[in-house]
């Protein structure tokens, strides 16, 4: 039998009981031990390995997908204290920008996002967002822009002609950043020293999951998951160790 192409991933899809949706899920990410290394060996977005940065995916700042993200996050930083964030005295003007594409992101802020703080503040290095959530004992899902709370997932729609959605959760990959994904020194889904975590990203992401699809269809893939007697793909950044 001939082995698996090295890139391989396996995938499932089930449809919507409530609507006319296929799921489609990328079950090799899912069931893998991936877990975020901020602070831990993460060598960032930049275009050399810049760990001592401590900035991960950050340095760009963050792209909001409509009104109603950007509008949720300015809610959200109106909350934030000086104690809480170390750059709260550069958003008098707000903390939103428009790039040369004409999208709308963070305000950037001595070479990252505005709401990263770096390793010199009291608080640490992180997101001052998360450092509200952590304070206030909330979520920080309705606090973050949503690119920020689903990283590295990643769900994409498309829509047929006859109004049948096909919505897919996948890993977020270097070419889903555009031509500036192909100059990153580093990406974590590629490399295996992100791949360390104690239990697997469906378990790990849960919160972050059932916010992306649903109680009821992240049940579904669970049950999918535990009932099925199929030996998992390992992940590729796995296989080229």
């Amino acid at each position: 039998m001939s082995e698996a192409p090295l890139k391989a991933h396996e995938w499932i899809s089930f449809e919507d009981a409530d609507e006319e949706r296929t799921w489609v899920f990328d079950v090799t990410f899912l069931e893998s031990n991936w877990t975020c290394i901020f602070g831990n060996g993460c060598q960032g977005v930049l275009t050399s390995p810049a760990e001592e940065l401590v900035q991960g995916c950050c340095s760009h700042g963050a792209h909001f997908v409509d009104k109603q993200d950007i509008k949720r996050v300015e809610k959200a930083a109106k909350r934030l204290t000086a104690d809480q964030w170390q750059f709260k005295n550069k958003s008098k003007d707000g903390i939103t920008t428009t790039d040369k594409d004409g999208d709308t992101t963070t305000k950037l802020v001595k070479g990252a996002c505005i709401f990263l703080n770096r390793p010199d503040f009291h608080r640490g290095a992180g997101c001052a967002l998360h450092v509200l959530s952590m304070d206030a004992g909330e979520s920080y899902i309705p606090l973050k822009p949503e690119v920020c709370w689903q990283l590295p997932l990643r769900r994409e729609e498309e829509v047929a002609d006859n109004g049948h959605i096909t919505s897919t959760i996948m890993q977020w990959d270097r070419k889903h950043w555009g031509e500036g994904g192909d100059e990153f020194h580093w990406w974590c889904t590629e490399s295996p020293d992100a791949f360390i975590g104690k239990s697997r990203v469906v378990d790990s992401m849960s919160e972050e999951i059932i916010a992306m699809v649903g109680q009821k269809t992240y049940d579904t893939l669970l049950n999918y998951l535990a009932a099925r007697h199929a030996t998992p793909v390992p992940h590729p950044a796995i296989r080229r160790r």
